[in-house]
């Protein structure tokens, strides 16, 4: 049995899901899977069984997990503990970010962090808002768009960040942009008149995408989804292709060509809070916290 063991273990008992787990820990599913058996090996008896698409501990698991739970929470602050000790020369920062923060924001923070403090080593994850809080547990700080939801880990620090507008976006030759004047770049239209068209949305866990959602709902206006793809850029290629109406952050049309109208919503925008996740906030290391103030001195 090894500390490794069950720190992975603490993850599969957290997530459920080895997938996940592995995921979480930036570890093929494999390798994860090898761990579980060996931990097994030692014990001499299940600690886990197969329970649909994740997993569900035995009652040896269960007690098994709360060891290897606070085996990983020690493990986490003495890593924090080093960091603070060492100052921001040597230090490593673990970012997460979530599609839109990841493409149009995180790389001009990465460069003005680097500037300050050039011998720290940036590692980065992006994904969807659901993979990065998902993956909380492997990264020291997190900048995600869409609700934060309730199932954060316990210690997790939510720091309220930038305000995000969701705009429609369409080729200038669709219908409503033809029907809708303006010059193209402050065009306004009400939600109603979108439930008639085919749209293209982000694939699931996506936060523009919950957000879209939430409001089409709330309005009470159908929604007629032609497709749904992975990523800001492919839906902007799937408008472009003419599969429908798309939905996308409006820092993700700064540097378009003008081929595409975009539309504010009326009679209030579609606007979406960002938040930065900190996880083990009770002991943040200097580098994290630097960076924090970083991005929170670029929104002010």
């Amino acid at each position: 049995m090894t500390p490794d063991q069950l720190i992975t273990f603490a993850a599969v008992a957290e997530h459920r899901n080895i997938s996940r787990a592995a995921l979480a820990l930036h570890l093929s599913q494999p390798a994860v899977s090898g761990q579980l058996r060996q931990l097994q090996d030692e014990f001499g008896e299940p600690l886990y069984q197969r329970d649909g698409r994740g997993v569900r501990l035995t009652p040896a698991g269960e007690q098994l997990a709360s060891y290897a739970t606070r085996l990983r929470d020690t493990w986490r602050q003495a890593h924090a503990y080093r960091d603070a000790l060492r100052g921001l020369e040597q230090g490593t920062l673990r970012i997460g970010a979530s599609t839109t923060p990841a493409s149009y924001l995180l790389p001009y923070l990465i460069a003005d962090f680097h500037r300050r403090y050039p011998d720290v080593t940036l590692h980065t994850a992006d994904g969807n808002t659901t993979d990065i809080v998902s993956a909380l547990g492997s990264v020291d700080i997190a900048l995600i768009e869409g609700p934060v939801g309730a199932d954060l880990p316990p210690d997790t620090a939510v720091h309220a960040w930038r305000e995000d507008e969701i705009v429609a976006i369409m080729p200038r030759t669709h219908p409503l942009a033809q029907s809708v004047g303006g010059d193209g770049t402050a065009r306004r239209a009400e939600l109603s008149a979108f439930g008639e068209h085919p749209l293209v949305l982000r694939e699931a866990g996506s936060g523009v995408r919950q957000v879209v959602e939430r409001a089409f709902a709330r309005a009470g206006v159908p929604m007629r989804v032609a497709l749904e793809i992975a990523g800001v850029e492919g839906v902007k290629e799937a408008v472009r292709a003419g599969m429908g109406i798309g939905f996308v952050s409006a820092m993700s049309m700064r540097h378009e060509d003008g081929a595409l109208c975009l539309f504010s919503l009326r009679p209030e925008p579609l606007t979406r809070r960002l938040s930065i996740l900190v996880p083990h906030a009770s002991a943040p290391s200097r580098v994290v916290e630097q960076f924090l103030a970083l991005c929170l001195a670029e929104d002010s």
